[in-house]
């Protein structure tokens, strides 16, 4: 599981890219077994070519020192650290690789900002990176970031959808296995399969209350009619 710490450099790196004009998918799997990339953007420059950076995130000194594979294939590579961490390993980071600072915003500034915030932070550059030739075929680089592309799009629309995606069987399914937890006989109100009865019942009953009322004043309106068809006329009577 993401710290809440790790959610905040992410969404502060995406909107860094962003206002450096480039695309920006997080995890990226790499060819080749290089690993995956936490962050990897794509920027076409004025003449064309294509510039590709990588960004890996890490927020303890275990993090840093992790087995996992660094995936610094890109044209810039950069780590994503707090100032905290980076004086801690700054002597560890290899020349050519390139380190940004997070920095949270101050929360009592961003309630009297006039503009909502993008990011919960911002980035600044403690070392810039050195330029390498990418590390994997471009083909292959440019499909692997077209995929993850892909599989973000299928996740926001999955969202959008919500549970129409699913059939009533995983619904079923979810309902039941959630009602086994932590189910309290002594209060129905806090299980979520009793106050899904209680609700379904409480529809049932609303609807039926509304039909009532509709043949009701469907049954007033056809005696009304009646009394009117069958009263004298007035002019009949004078």
């Amino acid at each position: 599981m993401k710290t809440k710490l790790t959610k905040n450099l992410e969404s502060t790196l995406y909107q860094y890219c962003l206002e450096q004009d480039a695309y920006v998918v997080e995890e990226v799997s790499m060819p080749e077994k290089k690993g995956i990339v936490d962050t990897l953007s794509y920027r076409q420059l004025p003449n064309g070519e294509i510039e590709w950076r990588c960004f890996e995130l890490k927020i303890t000194k275990n993090d840093f020192h992790s087995k996992a594979k660094l995936s610094f294939i890109g044209n810039y590579n950069y780590f994503v650290l707090t100032q905290k961490l980076f004086e801690e390993v700054k002597e560890e980071i290899p020349d050519h690789i390139g380190v940004l600072i997070y920095r949270a915003f101050d929360k009592k500034a961003v309630e009297l900002s006039p503009q909502t915030q993008r990011a919960p932070g911002f980035l600044t550059i403690a070392k810039k990176a050195q330029y390498q030739d990418l590390q994997v075929d471009e083909k292959y680089l440019t499909s692997h970031f077209i995929a993850s592309l892909f599989r973000e799009v299928d996740k926001a629309k999955r969202i959008e959808k919500g549970l129409q995606l699913y059939s009533d069987d995983q619904l079923f399914k979810e309902l039941k296995k959630r009602s086994k937890i932590g189910y309290d006989i002594y209060k129905p109100d806090h299980n979520l399969y009793d106050r899904f009865i209680e609700d379904s019942e409480n529809d049932k009953i609303s609807a039926l209350e509304e039909e009532l009322d509709a043949r009701n004043t469907e049954l007033r309106n056809l005696k009304l009619d009646l009394q009117s068809q069958n009263s004298p006329n007035l002019e009949d009577k004078i």
